[in-house]
């Protein structure tokens, strides 16, 4: 019980740093799917996001929980949930069942199937891709197409190229 006390004050505390980052942006976001949430899509979120089934929003900044979440531009912080897709660039960790970062991801990517446009950082899952890393991919298969110790290599693969 200590543990989950201390997680959640951690976490809380992350969203509290993050909430001041855009002018403008909504602190909370509540969606049962996009369109029925509290706040359009074309709103930038900067605290907490919580997507029952399916969220949607232009930048997230802080915690992201939910079944689905979608991110049409940047997101900043910790993603929790079954499947994340960021279109823009992600730095923190995302921990779901399938996780794709169209641009850069900086952090840890935790979950079955990882992708990024380029990751630096860690992969950890059961197949891992990006376009080019400086980092780690730790998983049954690793894929990253220009720059890597091999294009595919299984358990493990890395490069630190920039």
């Amino acid at each position: 019980m200590k543990k989950i006390i201390a997680f959640t004050f951690i976490v809380l505390s992350l969203v509290m740093v993050a909430a001041p980052s855009y002018a403008g942006d909504k602190p909370i976001q509540i969606a049962l799917f996009a369109p029925v949430q509290i706040f359009p899509q074309i709103n930038s979120i900067a605290g907490l996001r919580l997507s029952l089934i399916y969220g949607s929003n232009a930048n997230v900044t802080g915690l992201d929980a939910g079944l689905v979440t979608k991110t049409s531009g940047d997101f900043k912080g910790i993603q929790w949930g079954l499947v994340h897709m960021v279109d823009g660039n992600a730095t923190g960790i995302q921990w779901g069942g399938v996780n794709l970062t169209d641009g850069n991801f900086t952090g840890i990517q935790y979950g079955w199937f990882n992708s990024a446009g380029h990751m630096e950082g860690l992969q950890l899952g059961l197949l891992n891709t990006t376009k080019t890393a400086h980092g780690v991919q730790i998983g049954l298969l690793n894929f990253i197409k220009t720059g890597g110790f091999m294009p595919f290599f299984p358990i493990v693969n890395w490069s630190f190229n920039k």
